[in-house]
């Protein structure tokens, strides 16, 4: 480790402030990296997994896919795969020799190492919504994102212990001029939260500065930043067989540097990727392997995980459609390639309804549950997505995190211990002539702990509910949200540090920022 000048290291050391301050307004699970302790649900036969293999490696053999990035065209080339204008075919035994280089599971350590998180084997983490354009509440209704959205949404994110990683914005500040809106958000995020960072893979200059920003709020030097991952972005395929210019751009700028990329193909059946599902997957893991290769020739050894977004769209109207049978499924096929691979994976926590109602919570618990089943290490959007991602919710998000909670207590061993005292058997000696268990000291003892306790859900009967305001789920969720803002506390960052990245943004705000179209 360099010597790194004194001022810039991090100081305090203190826990997310629900932690700090014993859950003023929820009482929450504390921080932990969930461990999914289950078998995955494996819908395809090992002859299956094989035909999906083998059609993907079809696929960039006989096809290719389309690289719209020239230096990227150079390395295939380097490489000795057929570059014929844009489009690139590789061989299967070259693709698969680059897939091995990856590691199968890796580590990000943001500002606050106490938030260190894995990526890869039985760990399953959950991130917030990230990327819509709009903003819904129950008192403003849709509305066009603002920073002030983006903040709360951020302190939601850093409150709730069960959401690991910041991704991208959670909702996109469009009152802040493109340009600079990476440099006012990620000043943000680093402020607010002391979780895992995302970069959007978009363009030379806001890669540059947020891995600069990145290290200036952890206190590191260029060669410790570049020594461990500290950062992930995560970038998407242009569906069908197509790979843009900015995502590979900047993706092989990171791992250059020694940081995460999630590949991400977005493929939906009917319309991005064929209406089969083995179809959808196939193509899917195609554009993600030839990415991956890509990254692994350029950086040896470099975190990279291999991500599903395979849905289908409606095929009446042409709109996505998440949370759907054939997306659960699709989900668990991926995992399987993913095991295949010995690849970390990411998945999504994600619905098509337009508000918080009773279709965005089936659609979500559906996605979530298949992630579950397939095996997924990241969730990508898990809390506050709406609108099939065109809007981002505080209730939505409450209400998502209650899920999550479940999710995470449902993997607990001590829940399907077959210990002495959690068989039970004196216990149910003693209750006989009694007529119920309430009493016994078997029940006093483990009463507080025995079982999930909700935030957000009502276990009351109607009648309780009701004398009690009837108050609805997204109505309790809302009271929750603002509660839980007017109780936030930042994150503790030392003066000095903060102070050169402030100084960092206004330096490159002077400067114009980042290039765009307008």
């Amino acid at each position: 480790m360099s010597d790194a000048p004194t001022r810039r290291r991090r100081s305090g050391g203190r826990a997310g402030n629900s932690e700090r301050r014993g859950g003023a307004v929820i009482e929450q699970m504390s921080w932990r990296l969930p461990v999914n302790p289950d078998r995955p649900t494996e819908p395809l036969s090992e002859e299956g997994v094989s035909a999906i293999h083998d059609t993907a490696m079809r696929v960039l053999e006989e096809i290719g896919v389309e690289f719209l990035n020239d230096e990227a065209l150079e390395l295939f080339r380097e490489a000795g795969c057929t570059v014929d204008g844009l489009n690139v075919r590789m061989g299967r035994d070259w693709v698969m020799e680059m897939v091995t280089r990856a590691p199968s599971k890796f580590t990000i350590t943001p500002r606050n190492p106490d938030r260190k998180i894995v990526i890869g084997g039985k760990h399953m983490l959950f991130g917030n919504v990230s990327s819509p354009p709009n903003y819904w509440d129950l008192k403003t209704g849709k509305m066009p994102g603002t920073r002030k959205n983006c903040q709360d949404l951020l302190k939601l994110t850093q409150y709730f212990n069960c959401i690991h990683f910041a991704g991208g914005y959670p909702v996109e500040p469009v009152d802040i001029h493109a340009s600079v809106r990476h440099l006012d958000v990620l000043f943000d995020k680093l402020t607010l939260t002391d979780k895992a960072m995302h970069a959007y893979s978009l363009g030379k200059e806001r890669v540059e500065d947020v891995m600069e920003m990145v290290r200036i709020a952890g206190g590191l030097s260029e060669e410790e930043f570049a020594a461990a991952p500290r950062m992930y972005t995560n970038i998407n395929s242009t569906s069908p067989l197509k790979h843009d210019f900015p995502m590979i751009d900047g993706s092989l700028r990171l791992v250059r540097k020694g940081q995460a990329v999630i590949v991400t193909p977005f493929t939906l059946a009917g319309a991005m990727a064929p209406v089969t599902m083995a179809g959808a997957v196939a193509q899917s893991i195609a554009e993600a392997l030839c990415a991956i290769a890509l990254f692994q020739y350029a950086a040896p050894g470099c975190p990279v995980g291999i991500g599903t977004f395979t849905s289908n769209v409606d095929m009446k109207s042409g709109a996505p459609a998440f949370g759907t049978p054939e997306y659960m499924r699709a989900t668990q096929m991926t995992g399987q390639l993913a095991r295949f691979y010995d690849l970390p994976m990411r998945s999504s926590g994600v619905c098509a309804a337009n508000v918080p109602d009773g279709q965005a919570m089936w659609e979500t618990s559906n996605s979530l549950w298949a992630a579950v089943q397939s095996g997924t290490n990241m969730i990508y959007h898990a809390a506050g997505w709406l609108e099939g991602g065109l809007i981002a919710s505080p209730e939505k998000f409450i209400m998502d995190c209650e899920v999550i909670q479940m999710i995470q207590r449902y993997f607990e061993p001590a829940i399907t211990s077959t210990a002495p005292d959690d068989l039970a058997f004196d216990a149910m000696a003693e209750v006989v002539g009694t007529g119920h268990f309430f009493g016994l000291q078997h029940t006093q003892d483990r009463y507080t702990t025995a079982f999930y306790q909700p935030f957000v859900s009502d276990w009351r009967n109607y009648e309780g509910w009701d004398l009690a305001g009837a108050v609805w789920t997204a109505e309790r969720a809302h009271d929750l949200y603002k509660r839980i803002l007017e109780d936030y506390e930042a994150p503790p960052m030392d003066a000095a540090i903060r102070e050169e990245l402030a100084d960092f943004v206004a330096r490159r705000k002077s400067e114009g920022g980042a290039p765009t179209d307008f």
